[in-house]
């Protein structure tokens, strides 16, 4: 299948409806990537107990991320949030946790109000208009477990399902996905979601997701689209991303 330069799609703009009704007619929309969402939690009851001092500074947590630069050609620099983002993934389900889990990617926020992301970063795929989101969270290392484990029961508690999105039904797939053996603790699914509609170019979206703890803190990366979404840049981002907090770990902790 050929790529395409997602460059050449930024111009044309679909409202939440019509992306799922009619073919996908972008790939991003205007706003800063900088945004920030707050999450309604994603791993059931949020504990009550505060959470745990960072234990990166800021700079340390910045010098984790990963750039364009470790992934190559042809990840550069997000241009904002993708128009997938509200068309697909702001959306309701049955059961209550499949909608729980569409929640918490919606809002970028796996672990719920109690974490802090410390730093992150999106890139944009120009060949297939795929886009990847990394950030630094910290968090409490037991809470952290309990989050992958509740990612990890999705495929057999949400392996399939219906949600609704901006007026149109999507068919949802979630299936575990393999990640490569770092950090001390990790998941990682994939999610295909494929809108439900007379159109026979109805849009799909897939989406990776993987969450790795290293000690106290831990690395999230999602990455998806609309078009080919290989799963090559998540594994080689959770990879690197692992190693590199690892490094930044090692060479000093914040006092506190």
């Amino acid at each position: 299948m050929p790529r395409f330069p997602v460059r050449a799609v930024l111009v044309a703009v679909c409202s939440a409806g019509a992306l799922l009704s009619a073919p996908a007619c972008s790939v991003v929309a205007p706003d800063r990537a900088g945004r920030t969402v707050a999450s309604p939690g994603a791993a059931g009851t949020a504990s009550k107990a505060p959470a745990a001092d960072p234990t990166l500074t800021e700079a340390q947590a910045r010098a984790a991320l990963i750039s364009e630069a470790d992934l190559g050609e042809p990840w550069v620099p997000t241009e904002g949030f993708a128009t997938w983002r509200d068309g697909m993934l702001k959306a309701s389900a049955e059961p209550a946790e499949c909608g729980r889990l569409l929640d918490a990617l919606y809002a970028e926020d796996l672990f719920g109000a109690d974490a802090r992301t410390r730093a992150s970063v999106g890139l944009d795929d120009e060949w297939d208009g795929a886009q990847l989101r990394y950030q630094v969270v910290a968090h409490r290392p037991a809470e952290v477990d309990r989050t992958l484990a509740w990612l990890g029961s999705m495929p057999d508690e949400c392996g399939r399902f219906t949600a609704t999105a901006g007026g149109g039904r999507m068919a949802v797939e979630v299936r575990e996905s393999e990640l490569p053996q770092v950090g001390d603790a990790r998941q990682g699914l994939r999610l295909v979601l494929t809108g439900i509609s007379e159109y026979a170019d109805a849009p799909t979206l897939t989406l990776d997701v993987a969450a790795v703890r290293v000690g106290d803190d831990t690395i999230t990366v999602t990455n998806g689209g609309l078009g080919e979404v290989p799963d090559e840049a998540t594994w080689a981002a959770v990879e690197l991303g692992a190693h590199r907090l690892d490094e930044v770990r090692k060479k000093g902790r914040q006092s506190v």
